[in-house]
């Protein structure tokens, strides 16, 4: 009797009947119902949480913000919240929300406080205050819901502090803005002022080589005053007695004029009387009867003597009109020197002041030549500073921000929320339901494989009785349940791909390995039902409650307990659901290499268990005959 007759004689032995076909029916679907399900009831839970109602409530009175204007921000959260429709939002009063949360009305609950804006807003005015949101939650009604919840408060938090940041680095920016402007205005003052230095420096060489020169005429001005002091000290009692000179000289004078004049006066006088004498003398000659040629040649001779004496009046009234003119000239010299000699004292005095002030003026000059020398170092190191304030402005001013207003939206939403993460994944379940398949779809396998046991018999008493082989008895024990197993898997994948939806990136290599598994998990329940007998059926859910715990189907197995590492690395269920992960995400990869290798290996030893049992079998005892517990 071979292997396949016996698993042959054994599905026969379940077919016949109405009721043991429905059991065989009901063997094939028992995956199906737990798998298909259950992936069913979790195929996309987060894209149906607008159905998990929540509360929220707002007691936020606002603030102004550094500019003055009035905001509520727990009004503008709370808007942003309802119109999300990420959750059934209800707003409530703060009672509504705790006591919705306590009676299960409300999933959970998030508050904003009275003076949340004035907190928010308390940075702009450099009085911080740390804002806060207040979350309520109950895991009485789900504790996931909790989870969530934490997450979802997380992200309001983190959305507010994005948006009060941004507001924050925009306003820091525009400051900025204003100090470049500021600082721009202070550099073309700096400039012109570095300009203006420049030019009072040479102005103040100037001034300064001015005041030397000054100093030096003063100097020699003042000596040349001194001098001129000393020369006309004596100048008074000089011009004195020039005036007394003078003034004699200008009576003597008179004296000669008031002469000459008399003798002028005579000169005419007789002159006169010569010109009567000639007329008479005419009319005399004239009335004795003299020719007129004679008269006239007597007259002429007349004239002749008389000439002399007519240059010499011509000459007595020239010179009495020289010494008239003298004598006014000496009266004036006379008058000029009393003048002189009246103002000589005056004069004397003035230029003695002029020494003076001349000496005060060297004095002055010198101070100020050396004040001047002192001016020029200190304008040069004004010109100097003020080149090096210029160029410092200007240099500063390129390290000073000053972007436009796009730019600085930009910047304010990056200093806000600096760091994004650009998911880059190299495999993607999609769906929560996707991502648990590969472990619910293992743990069907083995619940399928554990249940068929219930009514197949894992070693066929007759071919032992037979004396068959113990190899061919236990593969021939098995085989049936393989048969089982694999249509078991088939079933379930078309209704996890067709009915539930999950997308499978490699479908064949997936059924090719879920039939792999199914054989693998027959072959170890087989063992352990051919082995143990009843015993092997507690086994079997031994070994299903620790894979449940340390096959990592849910979180990353590196999570559990140290403790169940070992569990993890010598049980079979994790390396079935690491092969599904990879076929099912990202298609057949070398790694599964290793995972279908443990599975054979498994199956392998399955059926040498099998065997052995077999082999054991075929001595008969009384406990065997008749065992002591019965399943």
């Amino acid at each position: 009797m071979n292997a396949f007759r016996i698993a042959r004689n054994e599905l026969r032995r379940l077919s016949t009947g109405t009721l043991p076909k429905l059991a065989l029916v009901a063997l094939v679907l028992v995956p199906l119902l737990y798998a298909s399900f259950y992936l069913y009831a979790n195929y996309d839970p987060y894209g149906r949480l607008d159905k998990l109602p929540a509360a929220v409530f707002t007691s936020d009175t606002g603030a102004k913000d550094s500019s003055g204007q009035q905001r509520n921000v727990g009004r503008e959260v709370t808007d942003e919240l309802v119109k999300s429709g990420t959750f059934q939002w209800h707003e409530v009063s703060e009672q509504d929300a705790r006591d919705g949360v306590r009676d299960g009305k409300y999933s959970f609950a998030i508050g904003i406080p009275s003076g949340f804006s004035a907190s928010l807003l308390s940075v702009g005015n450099f009085q911080p205050q740390q804002a806060t949101i207040t979350l309520t939650t109950n895991d009485a009604n789900n504790y996931l819901s909790g989870t969530i919840a934490k997450q979802v408060a997380e992200q309001v938090r983190k959305t507010i502090a994005e948006k009060v940041g941004s507001e924050a680095a925009d306003r820091f920016l525009v400051g900025f803005s204003t100090i470049y402007g500021k600082i721009q205005e202070a550099s073309t003052g700096a400039s012109q002022l570095a300009d203006g230095a420049t030019q009072l420096k040479s102005g103040q060489q100037q001034l300064a080589d001015g005041a030397a020169k000054l100093a030096d005429g003063s100097s020699t001005l003042a000596t040349g005053l001194s001098t001129l002091k000393s020369g006309t000290a004596a100048l008074p009692s000089q011009t004195q007695q020039l005036a007394n000179g003078a003034s004699q000289v200008a009576a003597g004078d008179q004296k000669v004029a008031d002469a000459a004049s008399i003798a002028a006066t005579a000169s005419s006088d007789i002159q006169g009387k010569l010109d009567s004498y000639r007329s008479q003398l005419q009319t005399d000659l004239s009335n004795a009867g003299v020719p007129d040629a004679q008269v006239q040649a007597i007259l002429a001779k007349a004239d002749q003597l008389r000439s002399p004496v007519d240059q010499a009046n011509g000459k007595i009234q020239q010179a009495n009109g020289d010494l008239a003119k003298l004598a006014d000239g000496a009266r004036q010299v006379s008058d000029g020197a009393a003048k002189l000699a009246a103002a000589s004292p005056q004069l004397a005095n003035g230029i003695a002041q002029a020494s003076d002030g001349a000496n005060q003026l060297r004095d002055g000059a010198s101070q100020l030549s050396d004040g001047e020398k002192t001016a020029v170092n200190g304008t040069n190191q004004l010109a100097d500073g003020a080149v090096k304030l210029r160029d410092g402005l200007a240099a500063g001013l390129k390290q000073i921000p000053n972007p436009d207003d796009p730019t600085r939206s930009a910047t304010a939403n990056t200093i806000a929320d600096p760091v994004a993460v650009n998911a880059n994944g190299e495999a993607s379940a999609g769906t929560y339901g996707a991502g648990l398949a590969p472990f619910f779809i293992s743990l069907a396998t083995w619940i399928g494989a554990f249940v068929l046991f219930l009514i197949l018999r894992p070693l066929s008493t007759r071919a032992l009785t037979a004396g068959a082989a113990p190899f061919r008895v236990a593969v021939g024990g098995w085989l049936s349940s393989a048969l089982l197993g694999a249509a078991q898997v088939i079933v379930l994948f078309g209704a996890v791909t067709w009915l539930v939806g999950i997308h499978i990136a490699h479908p064949l290599g997936a059924i090719g390995f879920a039939v792999l598994v199914s054989l693998t998990f027959t072959s170890v329940v087989h063992a352990l039902n051919a082995f143990f007998g009843a015993v092997g059926k507690f086994l079997g859910l031994v070994l299903l409650v620790l894979q449940l715990v340390s096959a990592g189907g849910t979180f990353p197995w590196q999570t559990i307990p140290d403790a169940l590492y070992p569990l993890h690395v010598v049980l079979p269920m994790g390396y079935a659901i690491d092969g599904f992960r990879h076929l099912f995400y990202s298609g057949a990869t070398v790694q599964i290499l290793g995972d279908i290798g443990v599975l054979l290996a498994y199956l392998a030893g399955g059926v040498l268990v099998s065997t052995l049992a077999a082999r054991k079998r075929r001595v008969w005892t009384v406990s065997a005959l008749k065992p002591e517990l019965s399943l």
